[in-house]
C-alpha cells in the first residue's frame, strides 16, 4: 500500500509504462491504481471480466454512494504496430513541453490528473463522494464499461454527474455520435473459374453488398440529416476490412468484411439496417438459384449509443462551471462510454486533456499546459464537492 503523492506528469509516466494495448491484459495497471487509491483511504473494487484477464476498477472517496461525481476513463490503448515512433511508445518522453507516449492523450492523461488529485480529495471534508470508474476494452467497442455500469446500478451508485475524460482540448462536449460495427460473412460455391455457371464467387457477392453500402454512405453525405456541430456533419458509413478467396482461378468459397456506421444522435439507424438486410436477402436468394450452398450472414460486433445533449443536464452544468467555460458546449464524432452511462440514467459529459488529432497516432502526445488545465479543473471539483449542499450551484 503506497501513500506517496505524485503529480500528474509522474503518474502519467507510470501509466504509459504499462502496455495496455487492448489485446493485452490491463491487470498490472489496475493493481497499481488500486494500491495507490487504497493508500489514500479509497474504497476500491476490482471487477474482473469472465476470463480473469482484464478488469474494471471502481473506487470511491468520501461519504457513501449518493450524489457526487464519477471520473471516468479507459485503461486500454490502441496498438503501435507498424507506426514510426521517434521514441519508445511505452516510455514517456518530453519534447518542447509536450509529453510523448502511447495513451498520453487517449486517455491516460486524464487518468493521471484524476489520480494526482487523490491526496487533496482524501484530505478534504467532502460532503458527497468522488468516484473513479476505469474500464477495459473501450478501444475495441466499449466492451468493458457496461459490466461496470451494471454493477453501479446494482450497488445503488447515484452520482449526479459523470465526467468522461476523453481528449477534447479541455472543451466541454455534450454530444457524440453513436456507432455500430458489423461483420458480413458470405459462403459461396467453389468451382473452376472457367465454369462460372457451376459455382458462385463469395467475393463477387461481397462486391455487390459493399457497393450497396458505399452508395448508401454517399446518399447520407449528400442528402441525409446534418448537424454542423460534428465533423463530418452527417452519419458516416465505411467498409474497412475484407478477406476472401484462395486463388485467382477458383470461384471464392468464402468472403467476409466488416463495416461501421457512425450516426448522429438524432439519426435512427434502424431504417438503413433494415434496407441492407433486405438487400442481403435478395442477393442470397438470387445466388441460391445457382447453388443452395450460398448464404449471407450478418453479425453485430459492437454497438455504442450516442451521447445526446441533456436539457439542463447536471454534468454539463458542472463541467462548464469547473472549466469557467463561456463558449457553448461542442460535439465530437468519436464515441465514448458517455452514451453508455447516459443510457443507464446517469448525466454525462465529455471533457479532458489532449486532442483527438493525437489519438491513435505515432508520437501521440499531450501538452503540459493541458495537463495543468485538467489539474486545475479537478482542484475546482474537490473544492466544489466540499461546499455545503445548499451552496452548490445547480
Amino acid at each position: 500500500m503506497s501513500r506517496t503523492p505524485m503529480d500528474s506528469e509522474t503518474l502519467l509516466a507510470r501509466l504509459v509504462a504499462f502496455d495496455t494495448t487492448s489485446r493485452n491484459s490491463n491487470l498490472a495497471l489496475i493493481d497499481f491504481v488500486a494500491d495507490y487509491l487504497d493508500g489514500f483511504g479509497a474504497v476500491v473494487e476490482v471487477l474482473h471480466d469472465a476470463e480473469g484477464r482484464k478488469a474494471n476498477l471502481l473506487a470511491s472517496i468520501g461519504p457513501g454512494r449518493e450524489g457526487g461525481v464519477v471520473l471516468s476513463g479507459h485503461t486500454d490503448v490502441v496498438p503501435v504496430d507498424g507506426q514510426a515512433w521517434h521514441s519508445e511508445p511505452f516510455r514517456l518522453a518530453v519534447h518542447d513541453e509536450v509529453l510523448v507516449g502511447r495513451g498520453s492523450s487517449d486517455m491516460k492523461g486524464f487518468m493521471a490528473c484524476a489520480l494526482a488529485a487523490v491526496p487533496d480529495m482524501a484530505a478534504a471534508k467532502l460532503r458527497s463522494p468522488l468516484h473513479f470508474a476505469f474500464s477495459y476494452d473501450e478501444e475495441v467497442g466499449c466492451l468493458g464499461a457496461p459490466h461496470m455500469i451494471h454493477h453501479m446500478l446494482e450497488q445503488h451508485f447515484a452520482p449526479r454527474a459523470v465526467l468522461i475524460g476523453e481528449p477534447t482540448d479541455m472543451r466541454v462536449m455534450n454530444a457524440h455520435k453513436g456507432m455500430q460495427t458489423r461483420r458480413v460473412e458470405i459462403c459461396g460455391h467453389e468451382a473452376h473459374s472457367s465454369q462460372t455457371q457451376q459455382g458462385v464467387s463469395a467475393v463477387g457477392l461481397a462486391g455487390r453488398l459493399v457497393h450497396w453500402l458505399v452508395t448508401a454512405a454517399e446518399a447520407r453525405r449528400l442528402h441525409g440529416l446534418r448537424d454542423e456541430r460534428f465533423t463530418p456533419a452527417w452519419s458516416s458509413l465505411a467498409v474497412n476490412e475484407i478477406q476472401g478467396g484462395t486463388a485467382v482461378n477458383i470461384l471464392a468459397g468464402h468472403c467476409s468484411f466488416t463495416w461501421e456506421l457512425r450516426h448522429l444522435p438524432e439519426d435512427d439507424p434502424a431504417a438503413l439496417l433494415a434496407d441492407f438486410r433486405r438487400f442481403c436477402a435478395q442477393v442470397e436468394a438470387e445466388a441460391r438459384d445457382i447453388s443452395p450452398r450460398v448464404s449471407v450472414r450478418e453479425t453485430l460486433l459492437a454497438e455504442i449509443p450516442a451521447l445526446v445533449p441533456e436539457a439542463g443536464g447536471a454534468a454539463e452544468a458542472l463541467a462548464r462551471l469547473l472549466t469557467d467555460g463561456d463558449e457553448p458546449p461542442g460535439a465530437v464524432a468519436f464515441c465514448t462510454e458517455g452514451g453508455q452511462f447516459q443510457q443507464a440514467g446517469y448525466s454525462a459529459v465529455v471533457c479532458g486533456p489532449g486532442s483527438v488529432a493525437q489519438a491513435h497516432q505515432p508520437d501521440e502526445h499531450v501538452s503540459r499546459e493541458d495537463l495543468a488545465r485538467c489539474d486545475r479543473m479537478l482542484a475546482q471539483l474537490v473544492g466544489h464537492q466540499g461546499q455545503a449542499p445548499d451552496q452548490r450551484p445547480t
